[in-house]
């Protein structure tokens, strides 16, 4: 059965990967997942708090230098035999949605220069991220021996070669606009 809410399996699964806090998570989060998923703290925080209510995660709480509370979330048995039935799930929604992708689509009622620097802007955002996910591949081939790296390491793969399919249609897409006039 497939839960509702991704976030709670975003969550569990960073959570079966080690202990974390709520920063911590959204750390993560905006890290090496801001590529296939994303996370607010206004999502991640009641999310925590519901899945604790559901008994698939608990929280331990330390005070670190007498400062402020540092809450600590681990996945319960119960947590684990969840994500487990989301994995298992055959079902998957598969969005995809690039502002910049909808803006070059509707390009016809603006100049076409203002296509080609959406399309210029778009190719920077990409070979910026395109940095971070062959540095990601870097460090990871490093320790693949561990079992949960490997399958870091399958998705850090599809993103870089996404990526060079979208820099190949922005080359493409820029060749095109920059041979053809409006009406041809």
């Amino acid at each position: 059965m497939a839960k509702d809410r991704k976030i709670d399996m975003v969550i569990l699964g960073l959570l079966a990967h080690e202990d974390r806090t709520g920063y911590d998570i959204k750390k993560q989060i905006d890290g090496g997942i801001r590529f296939f998923w994303k996370g607010s703290f206004g999502s991640i925080y009641p999310a925590l708090a519901q899945l604790e209510e559901e008994g698939s995660v608990r929280r331990s709480g330390s005070n670190e230098n007498g400062g402020r509370e540092k809450i600590v979330y681990s996945i319960t048995d119960q947590g684990k035999e969840v994500l487990k039935a989301w994995l298992r799930d055959e079902k998957s929604t598969n969005d995809l949605k690039y502002e910049s992708i909808m803006k070059i689509f509707f390009g016809g009622a603006e100049d076409r220069k203002i296509t080609l620097q959406n399309i210029d802007l778009f190719q920077s955002q990409i070979e910026a991220d395109l940095k971070v996910l062959q540095f990601y591949k870097k460090n990871l081939e490093k320790v693949l021996d561990q079992e949960d790296h490997i399958y870091f390491y399958l998705t850090v793969m599809f993103g870089i070669k996404s990526y060079e399919a979208y820099l190949r249609w922005c080359a493409d897409s820029k060749k095109i606009l920059s041979q053809r006039r409006r009406g041809e």
